[in-house]
This record gives C-alpha cells, sequence and structure tokens, in this order.
C-alpha cells in the first residue's frame, strides 16, 4: 500500500484532471454556443437583406429577390400543354445567370410551389455561405 502523501496526491491530481476536463467542456459548449449565435445573426442579416415578392401569375407564379444590386427572378408559366420554367441572376445590369427549361406538361400547383420553395432556398443557402 503506498504511503498516505502518495494517496493524497493522486487524489488532488484526480480532481484537478476532473475539473480541468470540466473546464474543458464548459469553455467549448461556450465557444460553441457563440459561433451557433453568430450563424444565426448571420442567417437573420441575410433573411432581412433580402427582399422576396411573390406573385401569382395565370396558374404559374413569379418570384422576384433582391439584395443590394443583385436580383434573382424566377417564373414558373403553366398552360394546359406545357410548362415553362425561367431562371435570372443578376449583378447590376450584368446577368450572371440567364436559363429556361420547358416540360411537356401543365405543373401541378404543388410542383409550381415546391419549384418557387426551391428556387428561393437555394439564393438564400447560397448568400448564406458568402
Amino acid at each position: 500500500m503506498p504511503p498516505l502523501s502518495s494517496r493524497v496526491t493522486l487524489t488532488v491530481l484526480r480532481s484537478l484532471a476532473c475539473r480541468s476536463a470540466l473546464f474543458g467542456l464548459v469553455l467549448s459548449l461556450n465557444v460553441t454556443g457563440v459561433i451557433a449565435q453568430q450563424a444565426r445573426a448571420t442567417d437573420a442579416a441575410v433573411e432581412s437583406d433580402l427582399q422576396i415578392e411573390i406573385t401569382k401569375i395565370g396558374l404559374g407564379k413569379e418570384v422576384v429577390m433582391t439584395q443590394g444590386k443583385k436580383e434573382w427572378f424566377m417564373r414558373v408559366e403553366v398552360t394546359p400543354e406545357n410548362s415553362v420554367i425561367v431562371r435570372q441572376e443578376k449583378q447590376g445590369e450584368r446577368y450572371l445567370l440567364d436559363e429556361s427549361e420547358m416540360h411537356d406538361r401543365a405543373m401541378t400547383p404543388a410542383e409550381v410551389d415546391a419549384a418557387i420553395s426551391d428556387f428561393i432556398n437555394s439564393v438564400k443557402t447560397r448568400q448564406k455561405v458568402k
């Protein structure tokens, strides 16, 4: 059996190790909380700075989003025979994206809403990453 002083030293060292581990855990949780808070503030700034306007057009919809000099546009036109989706992105007067696609059937209202929602979410996500 070790002498009494060795047992006391070992107990003190274990206590210090536990306290250090606890302090490290608390510190890492605090840093994680600060990072999460900054991310939420960034998300709120992006969303508050991004202006979104959605308009119903016949069976389709149109969305225009602006943030400063950037503009994103999507129009989903639906006729009984087909559907056309137009996407554009502008920086000032310069087009960064200008594409369209045509489907040989009419999109359902749920599909139109999903396409518009996906477009809005993709723009928000890209703005958060920058």
